[in-house]
């Protein structure tokens, strides 16, 4: 099967890092896994962060503009299926829906979004054009548990409706041995005279205004709770917010490492005891699912999409969003009990590979792909 894969937020060779690149770039992969030939259809971001009407109909003039050309290109080897991945009302699909009805081809969603309170607003015409999107589409696979009840009032009985789990690529296993995590740990300890004694919290975040900013100020608080405890905090990232988040965890016991590869958080994440993120307003948390297929328990906020990732009491604790004072006790008890951690441990590393491996998404995919393309045939 032919599949165009257009991501209207970031594309997925976009040269900034982002939870949202990395989703869009497994989607991918996942579908290559199930023997399908697909292609990047578009590359144009659809994002309007500030609720300018006049960009906004710029962007749409160049989508529609885009969609012609598209057609006009493909018009002897149509694709067999178009996909999109995470489009809402600031960055909504003006390419694929025209693509899919000019050549009667199935029209795919991953991750889509519609928040009813939009209409009328400063995106309005996102929000419309999310909405005929959605309406249109053959199949949306749901990533963001949060995104289905707005769905499913606006769908009739033809959009088939069903829930994609976050997923990554365990393969190469990101669990180090026990000795890998002896030589990390103990090279961090060297490196920047961490006490032997001291837990390692691993934090993984883009910085940026917005919500990850308020997860650091977040962070920040919870640290002025845990002053008697030793730790030493580990945080991967970097970005525009870079001095704000300075600001709001300091610098005393926190290591800044900037932005790593798979390598780099992998390495880190063998010599940490714990990750913690207080996930504010966080749809699926990609970062928190890396450090527990790495094996380590994780502290974080409850959202419905974290809440996927992380089983309460089983492979982490979760805490109310925002809640400071919730995160330091969570914090507290997982240094407090180590046997606990090492039980979380297992069953974290044990749930990434069971149930947010690229290999079921892959399956997952592939009868997604194929019963669009079937009931299309009908």
């Amino acid at each position: 099967m032919r599949v165009a894969f257009y991501a209207p937020l970031k594309a997925p060779d976009h040269p900034v890092p982002s939870g949202d690149r990395r989703v869009a770039r497994l989607i991918l992969k996942a579908i290559k896994k199930a023997g399908h030939d697909v292609f990047i259809a578009s590359r144009m971001r659809a994002f309007d962060s500030r609720g300018d009407t006049r960009h906004q109909n710029q962007i749409e003039r160049r989508g529609r503009a885009l969609a012609e050309r598209f057609v006009k290109r493909h018009r002897d080897n149509p694709p067999d299926l178009w996909f999109t991945y995470h489009l809402y009302h600031k960055a909504p699909d003006w390419i694929g829906p025209a693509v899919a009805k000019t050549f009667s081809i199935p029209y795919v969603l991953a991750e889509a979004s519609i928040a009813p309170k939009q209409a009328g607003g400063p995106w309005a015409s996102g929000h419309e054009a999310v909405r005929a999107a959605i309406r249109y589409a053959a199949h949306i696979c749901v990533m963001n548990p949060e995104d289905r009840e707005c769905l499913a009032k606006e769908l009739d009985k033809k959009v088939h409706l069903s829930a994609l789990p976050p997923f990554i690529d365990t393969d190469p296993p990101r669990a180090a041995t026990e000795a890998k995590r002896d030589l990390n740990r103990s090279v961090l300890q060297e490196r920047f005279g961490i006490p032997p004694s001291n837990i390692l919290i691993a934090v993984t975040a883009m910085m940026r205004s917005g919500d990850k900013l308020e997860s650091y100020r977040t962070l920040g608080r919870t640290m002025a709770h845990l002053r008697d405890l030793s730790l030493t905090w580990l945080v991967a990232g970097d970005g525009p917010g870079r001095d704000d988040v300075v600001a709001a965890m300091g610098k005393s016991n926190v290591i800044y490492f900037g932005a790593l590869d798979r390598a780099g958080i992998d390495n880190m994440h063998a010599a940490a005891d714990l990750a913690v993120w207080p996930a504010y307003r966080e749809a699926i948390g990609m970062a928190l699912l890396e450090a527990q297929a790495s094996g380590l328990p994780v502290v974080a906020g409850r959202t419905p999409g974290v809440a996927q990732i992380v089983e309460e009491g089983i492979t982490g604790l979760l805490t109310t969003s925002g809640d400071d004072t919730m995160l330091a006790l969570a914090i507290r008890r997982l240094v407090d009990e180590p046997a606990l951690r090492l039980q979380m441990r297992s069953a974290a590393m044990n749930k990434a590979r069971r149930e947010h491996d690229i290999a079921s998404a892959t399956r997952y995919l592939d009868r997604v792909l194929e019963d669009a393309i079937r009931r299309a045939a009908a």
